[in-house]
């Protein structure tokens, strides 16, 4: 009736060429296809011609002969994978450098500045105060005249400032927030305003001209020194978990009358003299005292019935005492290498 065997052998001779799952299909569609051979041997046999124990004989056959097909059919599909997938694998070992060096899957870091920046606004906002911001390109009335800076004052020399066209500057300090705060809020305001300030100076190991400051304001009624001093113990002793030695000295600033500077024993040297500290043994940490009333006047601020007070920070020096950096050029250095010594503990 067919002839199985011989259908077979020619299967298995097309598949024995075909040497890819592609082609291997190819011999797939020529049997099993719609017009394949062994497809048309049912469709083009004329079974009325047939007896019925031929009809069944015929059907036998023909199921056998499709199964059989798509075993070996299958068979050799998977086998032409797996050859393609073995090839694949040799040539990318053939590819592999094993002398260049592996894929670096090093884990980001933030700066150690940014750290100490998001700490000091985590303890602060703790204490009620606002977080805000200013511009780093100000003007010479917030940046100088609103603070109470006379125009002869040397810190408006070229010396110290960097002078831009049409009178603006790059600010020397986030001091500049404060009036601008003051006119938007009015009193009573607790806030600090972190940021980038510039300077022109020569760099050393405890100098830049792009350094980071936290200036903060307290503008409300009856203010006094002893609401300062209690700020700035709670604040120390939340930045270093640690009792820290101070000491606290009269110092000038325009804008706050009386003025103080808080300084911190230096814990490079333990006070003993160093670079860091100028052999002083001590480091200028924070400057401070009791605003100035006519600070509080440019803001809008009645000084009769309001006080308040002032400090400001250097970031990037607290960021040195906090994780002991002996040189603040290093912040700015743009090594990697620095800033993965500081990760990021979640």
């Amino acid at each position: 009736m067919i002839g199985v065997e011989s259908i077979l052998r020619e299967l298995e001779a097309a598949l024995a060429e075909a040497q890819t799952p592609e082609q291997v299909e190819l011999v797939r569609v020529r049997f099993l296809g719609r017009k394949g051979t062994i497809t048309l041997l049912g469709k083009e046999t004329d079974f009325r011609s047939l007896g019925p124990e031929e009809r069944r004989t015929f059907g036998s056959q023909l199921n056998e002969l499709k199964r059989q097909a798509e075993e070996l059919i299958a068979a050799a599909l998977a086998d032409r994978r797996q050859r393609a997938q073995a090839r694949a694998e040799a040539e990318a070992r053939a590819k592999l450098d094993l002398t260049l060096p592996g894929k670096d899957r090093r884990l980001g870091a933030l700066h150690p500045i940014t750290l100490v920046q998001m700490e000091m606004e985590a303890i602060f906002e703790g204490m009620g105060f606002m977080v805000l911001t200013g511009p780093e390109v100000e003007t010479e009335y917030y940046n100088f005249d609103a603070l109470n800076i006379p125009p002869d004052h040397p810190a408006r020399d070229m010396q110290d400032t960097f002078w831009l066209e049409g009178g603006l500057i790059l600010r020397t300090h986030t001091s500049a927030n404060q009036v601008r705060a003051l006119e938007r809020y009015g009193a009573p305001l607790r806030a600090i305003f972190p940021g980038r300030c510039f300077r022109y100076e020569a760099m050393d190991a405890s100098h830049e001209n792009t350094f980071y400051q936290l200036e903060g304001l307290v503008v409300d009624r009856d203010i006094s020194v002893a609401n300062l001093i209690a700020v700035m113990k709670a604040l120390l002793g939340e930045v270093f978990q640690r009792e820290v030695k101070v000491r606290l000295r009269p110092g000038f600033f325009p804008f706050v009358e009386p003025g103080f500077e808080l300084d911190q024993q230096c814990p490079f040297c333990q006070g003993n003299g160093c670079s860091v500290c100028k052999h002083s043994g001590w480091i200028e940490l924070i400057p401070c005292g009791l605003v100035h009333p006519k600070v509080l006047e440019a803001g809008g601020v009645d000084p009769h019935k309001f006080s308040g007070f002032a400090f400001g920070m250097g970031m990037t020096r607290l960021a040195m005492l906090k994780f002991g950096i002996p040189d603040i050029r290093l912040f700015n250095s743009g090594d990697l290498r620095f800033c993965e010594q500081f990760p990021v503990v979640l």
